[in-house]
């Protein structure tokens, strides 16, 4: 398979669940129709993100992997013939639970999962009392369109998550992602965040030679607990292995299909061979939290 087409969902959410899942369902059989062979969700597309909040309740939403989710994902996938990434608030067992991306191979079948790793912990962002670190490690998945190096979101800002993918074989790097603004911050901090956000993805991309897929939510979320809210700035987009972006929505519900050149990642890492000039001799210390 010299080049695949990815199709990308990037959508507002909604407090009713089964709405959102038919929304990304009929998405899906849009871009399935558009000669997508690969279809990435943004992060917990099942509804809205309750991490604005501390709420005991909010576990009501976790499910299993399988589960009714991954059971409804593998029928479309099946049907469609077309391989899935989603994002679930997974429940591994009471008490435990993982921000949990699920790979749905073209037969319906889950082909893995990968369990985010980093686990932010910031106002408006109270995943730490929700999701326990992962612990499947940095392995990317093996489907029939390719080996898939899926990290999300807050992943996307740590170089060495995308470097360890690479390493053991990813040929693209997937986020599905939730992020956007504080409606209160000035429109140049609000630019100098989603700019930050893309470049240090296209620097992954860059870095390791191989193309970047990044899927993010769209649309304002009201804060439960009163605050103000979250204006996710969408902008999902793919960069090639040279950074270069293949396609960057705006910050409207969108679903689109764009081909990726598997050959050029070959091509570049053969020109820019990073992973061969490598000094691994010397890199011990990246294991320890600073350098004092």
């Amino acid at each position: 398979m010299k080049s695949l087409n990815v199709g990308l969902v990037q959508q507002s959410c909604s407090e009713n669940l089964e709405d959102n899942i038919e929304k990304s369902i009929t998405r899906i059989r849009e871009l399935a129709k558009q000669g997508a062979q690969l279809v990435v969700l943004q992060e917990l597309h099942r509804g809205l993100y309750f991490c604005q909040q501390e709420d005991v309740n909010e576990f009501d939403q976790a499910e299993t992997i399988p589960g009714p989710t991954t059971t409804t994902l593998g029928a479309v996938a099946r049907e469609l013939g077309i391989v899935i990434v989603a994002s679930l608030f997974e429940k591994r067992a009471t008490g435990l639970y993982h921000n949990t991306a699920v790979v749905i191979e073209r037969d319906g079948t889950i082909a893995g999962k990968y369990r985010k790793m980093h686990i932010p912990d910031d106002p408006g962002f109270y995943e730490k009392f929700y999701f326990t670190p992962g612990d499947l490690g940095f392995e990317p998945i093996a489907t029939s369109v390719g080996r898939l190096g899926v990290l999300v979101c807050w992943d996307q800002w740590f170089p060495e998550a995308a470097r360890l993918m690479a390493m053991a074989g990813a040929e693209f790097l997937i986020y599905p992602t939730a992020i956007g603004w504080c409606p209160s911050d000035e429109p140049d901090e609000k630019q100098r965040q989603k700019d930050a956000w893309v470049t240090v993805q296209r620097a992954h991309a860059v870095a390791n030679g191989v193309p970047v897929i990044s899927v993010n939510r769209v649309g304002h979320e009201v804060d439960p607990g009163g605050g103000e809210g979250i204006d996710f700035w969408g902008n999902s987009f793919v960069a090639g292995p040279q950074g270069e972006f293949l396609v960057q929505l705006d910050a409207a519900e969108a679903a689109v299909v764009v081909t990726i050149d598997k050959q050029r990642s070959e091509n570049v890492r053969r020109i820019w061979p990073f992973l061969r000039d490598r000094r691994i001799d010397d890199y011990q210390d990246l294991t320890k939290r600073y350098r004092d």
